[in-house]
């Protein structure tokens, strides 16, 4: 599996950005989106399960994000919206087998990882 995780940027407060995740090679489950900033640990963010289309957010975030997939284009995509300057972070995707969502904000119960996406949001 290859996950290219692509669409940060530099955006001011208040902003917009949308974050693509493109996966290849096996099917999986549920796709995570995580988030890192500098000095804290890997973050929850939101997650989707392939088939059914389910999804779950950290508070941080609900109302904010939107997660959503594309399945003939094997993509998923978060949407941000009113971006905070704490939104800032290198932000990761994340592919999980036989993973539900109740266990989806939980790093290590991911299988693969994508390469990471710089979101920076100004005050």
């Amino acid at each position: 599996v290859q996950l290219q995780a692509f669409g940060g940027g530099l955006v001011q407060a208040g902003g917009s950005l949308r974050l693509s995740c493109a996966a290849s090679g096996r099917t999986f489950s549920t796709l995570g989106w995580f988030r890192q900033a500098p000095g804290k640990e890997r973050e929850f963010v939101a997650a989707i399960t392939w088939n059914s289309g389910r999804t779950y957010y950290a508070d941080s975030v609900k109302g904010r994000f939107t997660i959503s997939r594309d399945n003939a284009k094997n993509t998923v995509y978060l949407q941000m919206n009113s971006l905070k300057p704490d939104d800032t972070a290198v932000y990761y995707c994340a592919a999980g087998f036989g993973l539900s969502l109740y266990y989806s904000g939980t790093p290590g119960n991911y299988n693969y990882w994508g390469q990471g996406t710089q979101v920076t949001v100004s005050s």
